[in-house]
């Protein structure tokens, strides 16, 4: 029997996906980083090609390079570049690789040369997030530099490319500014010969509510895994794709006025059962949930008492006939009544990203479900 378990619904990932494709007129490029948001990078990525994805989208060299290895051979972006990286093995391999500054140009060119071949580049330019990417005054720098480079056939500038700041935030007047300067830096690009074929800036939430941002791809995240970035209710045709879950260990009465787990910041109001179950922060559950992640239990949502342990946390479940071996939800689909990832993120003050991607590569075995992207025999053994 179980103990603990994440469930990946791989047919929601794919349907996910091909309701985004159905809102737009762009492609669709698949963000799969951080092991696909805690959901297993390889069959989310499989799942979101079955469902109409065109592109991928990672984070690092490793991802893109682990993805290729793996026989997938759509075109995928890797952006997150430091320094000194093997950047020739991303070439050779075909990943798209960004630019967003003369450094970051040079260290492509250089591996481009190295491989006696044409490096394929993302040019980003930062329209705002004071994140990555050129500034606007650096940006005329770099795109000549590029389009030097692009005729001493050393590189293609497959795309241009910038990230919103508030476009969760629907109405933000960051989004109006963010894409004026966007539109300003193609321009500047135009002008300097560089016309790629890939102009892209929209994340998740532009996705779902700027199509005027769309242009020729849009790189939905957590979209894809069925969870919204959005706030209110979630938009129609998206279900989230985890359910995180186990079966309680223990149970024992206790008077009232029993301190419960460490430190004591939780005690009993009356007497009650308590319930123990095995997952803890060392698993993927936030300590900061401690006496408030909503957990749905014997036909109802009760939320943890006390401090979140490495390994358990305890649930007060007054008479309730809660036995051992009851299955506790973390979080799912909503289906039932349990909570949603969504729900425990604004129990505990975060954002639902970072609740799903807690329990990517944690102790807990990942099961799938669904055909689509089924993984390989090693990939269900991780």
């Amino acid at each position: 029997m179980w103990q603990a378990e994440i469930r990946i619904d791989l047919d929601a990932i794919r349907d996910n996906v091909a309701t985004l494709c159905a809102g737009t007129s762009a492609e669709v490029m698949a963000v799969v980083k951080a092991d696909g948001y805690g959901h297993g990078m390889l069959p989310a990525a499989r799942a979101a090609l079955a469902g109409g994805a065109t592109w991928l989208g990672v984070a690092t060299l490793d991802e893109a390079l682990t993805l290729r290895r793996a026989g997938l051979t759509s075109p995928m972006l890797a952006w997150l570049l430091g320094p000194g990286l093997p950047l020739h093995e991303g070439v050779e391999a075909e990943v798209d690789l960004n630019a967003g500054s003369l450094a970051q140009l040079d260290e492509v060119v250089a591996a481009a040369r190295r491989v006696r071949r044409p490096a394929r580049v993302h040019l980003k330019l930062d329209t705002g997030l004071s994140r990555g990417g050129s500034t606007p005054a650096e940006w005329p720098a770099l795109v000549e530099a590029a389009a030097k480079a692009q005729a001493d056939q050393d590189l293609e500038v497959v795309g241009i490319w910038s990230h919103f700041a508030c476009s969760d935030a629907p109405g933000h007047e960051t989004i109006d500014r963010q894409l004026a300067v966007f539109a300003e830096g193609l321009a500047t690009a135009e002008r300097y010969g560089v016309e790629p074929r890939y102009r892209h800036i929209a994340n998740s939430a532009a996705t779902l509510t700027r199509p005027d941002s769309h242009y020729d791809l849009v790189r939905p995240g957590v979209a894809i895994y069925g969870l919204s970035p959005l706030p209110g209710p979630p938009p129609a045709g998206l279900r989230p794709a985890m359910t995180a879950r186990a079966r309680v260990a223990l149970t024992k009465r206790v008077p009232a006025g029993q301190g419960v787990s460490y430190g004591h910041a939780y005690h009993t109001a009356r007497e009650t059962t308590l319930a123990l179950v095995p997952l803890g922060y060392g698993d993927g559950v936030p300590r900061h949930a401690s006496n408030a992640g909503p957990v749905w239990l014997g036909g109802a949502v009760r939320h943890i008492a006390g401090r979140v342990c490495m390994d358990q946390f305890v649930l007060d479940c007054g008479d309730d006939p809660i036995a051992v071996g009851d299955v506790a939800v973390l979080f799912g689909a909503g289906d039932d009544g349990e909570p949603t990832a969504t729900d425990w993120a604004e129990a505990i003050g975060t954002i639902n990203y970072e609740i799903v991607t807690r329990f990517g590569g944690s102790r807990v075995p990942r099961i799938y479900d669904g055909s689509a992207g089924v993984p390989s025999p090693e990939e269900t053994a991780e």
